[in-house]
């Protein structure tokens, strides 16, 4: 009986193999496995130039047995078999313990693939224990031997319990018994394009004929990719659209026209902009659902406020969710300075946070329950089963990917269809905002308010230059002298220490390379070495961290924003909101395990007001490194939306998109955001077309399968709540 791509792996390759590939990569049915595609292929009559072989990587190479010697161990008891193999420009070796039998198998003159970790030996490249797969051609003639050097070895992500040709060998099994595929692309698309059919295409994928075929095989799943992620968006986008949602109009003389008034200053033209757009979709039938992304310091909770302010008009409340208690209680504070005395007692702010003292946190409730506050403030508190609305008609979450999805939803599900208004301060390349928050609107505020000084920002590489490290911290002395505040951030709360308590709940998004050790620096070292400091230690000096209890946190960071502190140690627990504008100096210790756009987010922190920024990368990393070349892109620009691209092209889609969008990520194979865009808007394009005029597939029976497959219910939960 032949299999689908929805049949079971352990009906397909049997329940041990089954197993491995579900630990492995957890794939369960025919549909997953096919769906692991060849990350690159290899020519069997390929000479892969072993002298070039990277060090400590993992590597896949073909090659020719050239001499085989079994000697016994002069250290310890035992045989040692050594493979000479050589691809025509160097050799290294191949050794065994205690494996004598395999001198039946590697004779000289087999070639075959071997795979294993580069290590070294007397300055010779070699492989300990490597697996292989030896080409079984030995007694055929010419033609057999040309027939192999022509076929492409597929080359599969693996794990050392399932190699690369282990992988091939079971989707061989799959391919061979597999019967019609649905088709997901619809024919005047696949002709207009060139595109070969879905079986094809997975029969090109897997065992390609030549690099051609492979190519075009590839080019047909890109676009089933795309076209079933894109439909996936756009059913999302008239889902929401069908929903009734409570029209907000604000009101002439009402809270928002009284709050512009009072403004002592003019709106930026994107901040204006984004503000129309708000309001507009605020009285739409249905609930916004827009993301609005801006640098960091370029108004977009003043933005968020005014929408706050128009919904709170009509009696409903707006309920702004912050990652942490220290951004939490800045918000309300903030928002409570802008509203003013004559604004902020009808609206009542309140903020709802899970580590407020009971009696406090009870009358909190009671002002949300109640419909009393109109505005409330808050962090995963306010998704307790206890805290009720009276009328939840905006929800705001400020720096979406700092929160799971589910959460997002809870919190959502507190109110009747209420809008809801995405703000973040990572700037979002286009393709990746087309492809992951394709069912929101977005909205960009590129223009800062007036006022600001600007950050210089400069990377300190103290392994070449370790002198650079006292002169950081004569800088930092020169800048309080001046009658500045200065941020230090550290990677981790306390290197001596182990497990949690020695890193924040939310550790740096990059680390070091691999292979190197941990970070150098934490809170509780830094707070040490700057006590002993000559110009440093008598400053005032004061620490933070995710770790501390609450009212402890915004104690430090009050007395930070009244100027009482002076050198403020502290985690990424700062990385976002906090604003004190008298701040001039950030000093990023173990720059190179922040990823760019934390790094931009924490610069984000000084010259917010007319003190001129400055930010110091401090660095052990060296030149040439992937972690130096994220630092040095850093200090190369202010611009965060560059750095976004920048961030795309060093760390892939993969890790920029985050865990919060892994449903989306799962779907992402072969389709790169930054490389197919034009192919990306295509298929958003051709998606509107096919809803259009099939709202429910039923003339696309293949699109329908696909996306039952592709996008789980767990997946498009994953899409609706972005």
């Amino acid at each position: 009986m032949p299999l689908s791509l929805d049949s079971s792996l352990t009906e397909a390759v049997g329940a041990k193999s089954a197993g491995l590939l579900s630990r492995a990569f957890g794939m369960a049915t025919v549909g997953d496995l096919l769906a692991h595609y060849p990350r690159r292929y290899m020519s069997r009559g390929e000479l892969t130039p072993i002298r070039d072989l990277p060090l400590g990587e993992t590597v896949t190479i073909v090659a020719e047995v050239r001499r085989v010697q079994s000697r016994p161990m002069r250290s310890r008891g035992g045989r040692l078999l050594e493979v000479i193999i050589g691809d025509g420009q160097g050799e290294m070796s191949l050794t065994f313990f205690n494996q004598d039998w395999r001198e039946r198998e590697l004779r000289p003159g087999r070639r075959g693939v071997f795979s294993g970790k580069v290590g070294e030996y007397r300055r010779e490249r070699q492989f300990s224990h490597p697996a292989y797969e030896l080409f079984d051609d030995e007694g055929d003639a010419d033609a057999r031997a040309q027939e192999f050097a022509g076929r492409l070895i597929p080359v599969y992500p693996a794990t050392s319990a399932l190699t690369s040709w282990a992988i091939q060998k079971l989707v061989e099994q799959c391919l061979t018994r597999l019967g019609d595929v649905p088709e997901p692309l619809p024919d005047d698309l696949r002709e207009r394009e060139g595109l070969m059919g879905a079986r094809d295409a997975l029969d090109g994928v897997h065992r390609p004929a030549n690099e051609g075929h492979a190519y075009s095989a590839r080019k047909a799943l890109r676009w089933h990719e795309a076209l079933v992620l894109q439909t996936a968006l756009a059913q999302q986008r008239r889902d929401v659209r069908a929903l009734a949602a409570t029209r907000r109009e604000a009101q002439p003389g009402g809270l928002l026209e009284r709050f512009d008034a009072a403004l002592p200053f003019a709106l930026t033209d994107d901040q204006r902009e984004t503000g129309e757009r708000i309001a507009a979709d605020l009285v739409a039938g249905w609930p916004m659902n827009r993301l609005v992304q801006g640098e960091v310091g370029s108004g977009k909770t003043l933005v968020a406020l005014r929408a706050m302010l128009q919904v709170a008009e009509s009696g409903g409340q707006a309920a702004l969710i912050a990652p942490t208690e220290v951004l939490a209680g800045q918000h309300l504070r903030s928002i409570t300075r802008m509203l003013g005395p004559q604004l902020a007692p009808e609206v009542m702010p309140t903020l709802l946070t899970g580590q407020m003292p009971a009696a406090a946190r009870r009358k909190a409730a009671l002002r949300v329950a109640s419909g009393q506050s109109r505005i409330v403030v808050g962090t995963h508190a306010l998704l307790s089963e206890g805290t009720t609305f009276a009328d939840l008609g905006l929800v705001v979450v400020d720096e979406q990917h700092r929160f799971g999805v589910e959460q997002r939803e809870t919190l959502r599900a507190k109110g009747t269809s209420p809008h809801a208004l995405v703000l973040t301060a990572t700037p979002i390349p286009r393709t990746v905002a087309m492809t992951v928050f394709g069912d929101l609107d977005v909205s960009t505020i590129r223009t800062m308010p007036a006022g600001r000084a600007g950050i210089e920002t400069f990377v300190a590489p103290v392994a070449e230059r370790p002198r650079w490290f006292d002169r950081v911290w004569e800088r930092v002395a020169e800048e309080v002298e001046k009658g500045h505040q200065v941020f230090v951030v550290c990677p981790a709360i306390d290197v001596a220490a182990k497990g949690k308590a020695a890193a924040e709940d939310d550790a740096p998004e990059a680390t070091a390379e691999e292979g190197g050790s941990g970070p150098r620096w934490g809170v509780a070292q830094v707070a040490e070495m700057l006590g002993r400091h000559p110009a440093v230690g008598r400053l005032r000096l004061a620490t933070l961290h995710g770790r501390m209890p609450g009212e402890e946190k915004d104690r430090i960071m009050q007395e930070f924003a009244a100027a009482r502190v002076d050198v403020l140690i502290a985690t990424t627990v700062i990385e976002v909101g906090v604003d004190v504008p008298n701040a001039s100096t950030m000093v990023i210790l173990d720059a190179d395990r922040f990823g760019v756009s934390q790094l931009h987010q924490l610069r984000g922190r000084v010259g917010r007001g007319g003190v001129p920024g400055l930010c110091l990368l401090v660095t052990e990393a060296t030149e040439g490194t992937p972690a130096r070349e994220r630092v040095e892109a850093v200090a190369a620009t202010l611009d965060g939306f560059a750095l976004a691209e920048v961030d795309l092209e060093l760390r892939g889609e993969g890790d920029v998109l985050g865990e919060a969008q892994s449903g989306v990520r799962s779907s992402l194979r072969l389709l790169r955001v930054v490389k197919d865009q034009a192919l990306i808007a295509l298929a958003r394009e051709e998606a509107d077309r096919v809803l259009a005029a099939d709202p429910d597939l039923a003339r696309h029976p293949g699109l329908a399968d696909a996306l039952a497959r592709r996008v789980t219910h767990e997946e498009r939960a994953a899409l609706s709540k972005s």
